[in-house]
């Protein structure tokens, strides 16, 4: 079994990784969300209710952030979030079940990893920047990771941030708070980056948004087709691609990935602030280079069609829903006998 702590920053591709965590084998010890690639709330309350409705542990919490960003992401982007927390798929159900952890993301990691028997796989699919807060307030927290999957950066100088005053070489995850990746650098942990160079591998498609349309059956095959129907808008201008997915994913089937050894570092000031570049002076970090794109997207399938929907906390939102509809029908009978009497 393995321990996951989840830290994600809320958009479409963040929230499908959520889903697809309630896989077999992973004991997921803690969710936490934080207001970069999304806003803060409806990307804590979306979290708690998919794991209202498919997640299969009991006593998970989701843990809100309160850190905050050098370079903010696009409102444009962020928007998503709002819609993807109103589906109605997710609020079937009035009451959330899912408890928000009382502690910040940060703290909340800290604690979860302490307590928790043995190593934990981190997997970040957002900034960098509750990892480098926890290891600010308790650098002992290394000897309880196995090691981090984190979603950022790129090693071939072609990135994704185009803002003004930037020269466009760096992945926004990074950019969004470039001391707080150089921190986790500067740690000893064992770090799996899969950045822009393998990401761009896996671009979101109108093949593929076909398929998952054929499979909607599956409850969770149709969140996530409802998921990444919200991001159509995109592709005027830019093509959307299955970044946090291919990391949550190969964090626990690391065979849908090729990856080479190199030593890198990060550059945190000037117009290429948030950079990640290959250097023979940096420190080694495990570099995804290449995805079994049949592979991750079988795994997906079988991940989403294979998801169990919630018996316990289904069966409220089905007594929610019924007994209401029960008690009215019940007042329409008791009117007519009433009625007929007289």
């Amino acid at each position: 079994m393995q321990n996951i702590y989840f830290n994600h920053d809320g958009n479409v591709d963040d929230l499908v990784s959520l889903l697809l965590l309630q896989m077999p084998d992973v004991n997921l010890i803690g969710v936490s969300a934080v207001g970069a690639d999304s806003y803060l709330q409806p990307a804590v309350e979306a979290s708690r209710k998919i794991i209202d409705r498919f997640g299969q542990q009991t006593n998970l919490e989701v843990a809100a952030s309160n850190s905050r960003a050098v370079n903010q992401f696009p409102k444009e982007w962020r928007l998503s979030s709002f819609s993807f927390n109103n589906f109605p798929m997710l609020n079937e159900q009035s009451k959330i079940e899912t408890k928000l952890a009382k502690q910040p993301a940060h703290l909340d990691m800290i604690e979860k990893l302490q307590n928790t028997a043995g190593l934990t796989t981190l997997v970040m699919t957002g900034p960098l920047t509750d990892l480098a807060r926890a290891l600010a307030v308790d650098p002992t927290i290394t000897k309880k990771i196995d090691r981090l999957f984190w979603m950022g950066g790129t090693m071939n100088n072609q990135g994704n941030v185009a803002e003004p005053e930037q020269d466009g070489t760096m992945e926004w995850n990074a950019y969004w708070d470039p001391e707080a990746v150089k921190t986790v650098w500067d740690s000893d942990i064992d770090i799996q980056m899969v950045g822009l160079e393998s990401t761009d591998q896996v671009p979101l498609t109108k093949k593929l948004r076909d398929h998952w349309a054929s499979l909607r059956r599956f409850p969770a095959v149709d969140l996530i087709g409802q998921g990444y129907a919200l991001v159509l808008s995109y592709e005027a201008n830019s093509t959307y691609y299955l970044w946090d997915v291919l990391t949550t994913v190969s964090s626990h089937y690391p065979d849908i990935v090729t990856s080479k050894k190199v030593t890198s570092d990060v550059l945190v000031e000037g117009p290429g602030a948030g950079r990640t570049f290959i250097t023979p002076t940096g420190r080694p970090i495990t570099l995804v280079t290449s995805v079994d794109k049949d592979a991750f997207f079988t795994q997906i399938d079988e991940l989403a069609s294979g998801a169990q929907l919630n018996p316990i906390k289904c069966k409220k939102a089905i007594e929610e829903n019924i007994f209401p509809s029960i008690a009215f029908l019940i007042l329409i009978l008791i009117l007519i006998l009433l009625i007929t009497v007289r």
